[in-house]
């Protein structure tokens, strides 16, 4: 295949075409001059321009982002409305396009790529044409009639795309941490109900991927749910310093051409339509240059990778196996792991887990590159970082819930297995360091190895303890320590 059709053919594969307009095209104006849009389309020519301009991935934008977007729309109007400076009948019909967008009409008009324009002008534009084009069918009049409802000077008075798309992007994450917690808490108490569940199981403790001393399987499994319940806490906290808004700032946060009153009635109404305590930015300037809020959240949602990653890997050594591996836990046959081996299962969905967490701590890559980059007075990566952002939310909502199901609540220990492996474990010796000391009872350990024998069964023949002792020292209370118990 020559070079060119085959880059058309890999294009057409992954890149979305202008859509087909259903009738003729219709003639807009803008500041660069005239430009043919669809004549059926809800968005117009500062949009086409944009569609055409960044055809990148095909992919559009995330329905919280589209969402947060219009909230912000409606906010400016009402207060627009509230402080002077619209008129009524345009103000209700934007209103009324902007209720419409948010009970999910319109949503295929959104058609700018997630790689954009910088600081989000495109995008920003693209939600400012909708809402004006379907506020000017309400009032009866034809699309593309700026004179009547504008784009720029109704639907986005009192606004720039620098003040309006960051404030978007905290209000989409604070969306989405607000569904993403409780779905991690209930991970984390899959898991500790499973600690409960097995809290008398003793097996091998292992570090360096070596026998160690013991601990519960229980132990092992609680600790898994208490770090995710950490990882929970961290998120929260995060996502609340994006309460704090850069809209009224406008273009720099000096709310030029922005009404008085403007700024804080806005943060007002949408605290009402969002249920969030949100607040005006307590220095306009600082909240429109720094996109810090942001970076926390990704970067917790990395730490929720990296510690879900970790026990995902614990997870897959553990019932590695079923004949030469660890093998002290099963986890649920989801489907067959082999198209040639009859009867393997694999543990598709620990595996699952640990490329979704990979793909999360790349995306954060991205996010803290983005603000890292921000530049002098704004920061005009902001596209890019909300998709990754966002993709590491949604990836995670999506599959949390699936893996508490189908592999976390279904996870059996076996039980012999553990035992077994504990009686061969060499590490026991350490607990006759208070009776012969750490050289004596580190040749104990050798011996075990070498003679692929028990600790205890060396104790006894050598009568390195009455029976009495081995009973208490090697007693399930003593192998697992004693900082469960009270007063530790």
């Amino acid at each position: 295949m020559p070079a060119a059709k085959k880059s058309a053919a890999a294009k057409s594969q992954t890149i979305k075409e202008a859509p087909a307009p259903k009738g003729d095209f219709r003639e807009e104006k803008d500041s660069l001059g005239i430009v043919k849009v669809p004549a059926d389309a809800l968005y117009g020519v500062q949009t086409w321009r944009g569609f055409n301009n960044f055809q990148v991935t095909g992919w559009r934008a995330y329905p919280e982002m589209i969402e947060a977007f219009v909230r912000i729309k409606r906010a400016s109007v009402e207060a627009t409305l509230k402080v002077g400076g619209m008129p009524k009948e345009i103000a209700k019909a934007i209103l009324d396009a902007a209720d419409e967008v948010l009970d999910g009409k319109y949503r295929d008009q959104f058609i700018i790529d997630v790689f954009q324009a910088g600081a989000g002008t495109s995008f920003n534009m693209n939600t400012n044409e909708v809402l004006a084009n379907r506020a000017l069918e309400l009032l009866g009049k034809p699309r593309g009639d700026y004179k009547s409802v504008s784009p720029n000077d109704h639907v986005n008075f009192g606004q720039s795309t620098n003040d309006s798309f960051p404030t978007a992007m905290r209000l989409a994450c604070l969306d989405r941490a607000k569904v993403l917690v409780p779905i991690v808490e209930s991970l984390a108490a899959a898991f500790e109900r499973k600690g409960k569940e097995w809290k008398d199981y003793l097996k091998t403790g292992r570090t360096h991927l070596q026998d160690a001393v013991p601990v519960t399987l229980g132990q092992e499994f609680t600790a898994y749910g208490k770090a995710l319940r950490k990882c929970a806490r961290r998120l929260e906290q995060a996502a609340e310093e994006c309460l704090e808004l850069p809209i009224g700032g406008n273009a720099l946060g000096t709310g030029v051409n922005t009404p008085d009153g403007f700024r804080p009635e806005v943060v007002k109404n949408l605290s009402k339509y969002t249920g969030f305590k949100l607040r005006v930015g307590e220095d306009p300037r600082e909240v429109i240059q720094s996109q810090r809020p942001i970076g926390a959240v990704s970067s917790a949602l990395r730490e929720l990778a990296v510690e879900l990653s970790r026990i995902s890997s614990d997870l897959r050594l553990l019932c590695s196996g079923p004949s030469s591996g660890f093998a002290e836990i099963v986890l649920p046959a989801v489907q067959p792991g082999s198209s040639i081996m009859p009867g393997k299962i694999n543990p598709v969905m620990a595996e699952c887990l640990n490329m979704v967490c990979f793909q999360v701590i790349g995306n954060d890559t991205a996010v803290q590159l983005g603000v890292v980059h921000g530049q002098l007075d704004l920061n005009v990566m902001m596209p890019g970082m909300i998709f990754a952002t966002l993709f590491s939310f949604n990836i995670f909502i999506n599959y949390l819930p699936q893996f508490e199901k189908s592999c976390v609540d279904g996870i059996v220990a076996d039980k012999e297995r553990c035992q077994g492996y504990l009686e061969l474990n060499p590490s026991l010796a350490t607990l006759l360091n208070p009776f012969i000391g750490y050289m004596a009872a580190a040749e104990i350990a050798k011996q075990s190895v070498k003679e692929k024998r028990s600790v205890l069964d060396i104790v006894r023949e050598k009568k390195i303890l009455t029976e009495a002792q081995i009973k208490d020292v090697f007693g399930p209370a003593n192998l697992t320590g004693h900082l469960d118990k009270k007063g530790n």
